[in-house]
């Protein structure tokens, strides 16, 4: 075997076709995988930056019926899933309870 050979990806397909439409989708969900990296580093950010701002001028350090209306956003769109995702998004910005 070559020294320059670079290890491909498997497809799971032998079709050349096929696997070069598989590669040509895995490289948009890497995209979409980057994005959502990106997006949800800067929600927890933005969202510490509110419980904090919230702490300092007096307030709770949670607001409970928020929290709802994101889970309510999400188990909507995504059904039960979508549920478990938001959680993991609070957690994110507001460190565990």
């Amino acid at each position: 075997m070559s020294t320059n050979a670079v290890a491909q990806p498997t497809t799971g397909t032998e079709d050349a076709a096929a696997a070069q439409r598989i590669r040509a989708m895995r490289e948009r969900i890497d995209e979409i995988d980057t994005a959502i990296i990106e997006l949800w580093q800067e929600r927890a950010n933005l969202s510490q930056q509110v419980g904090a701002t919230r702490v300092a001028s007096g307030g709770t350090r949670l607001v409970l019926s928020r929290e709802r209306e994101i889970l309510e956003k999400f188990r909507t769109a995504l059904g039960a899933d979508g549920t478990q995702l938001a959680l993991l998004i609070l957690r994110a910005g507001r460190g565990a309870l």
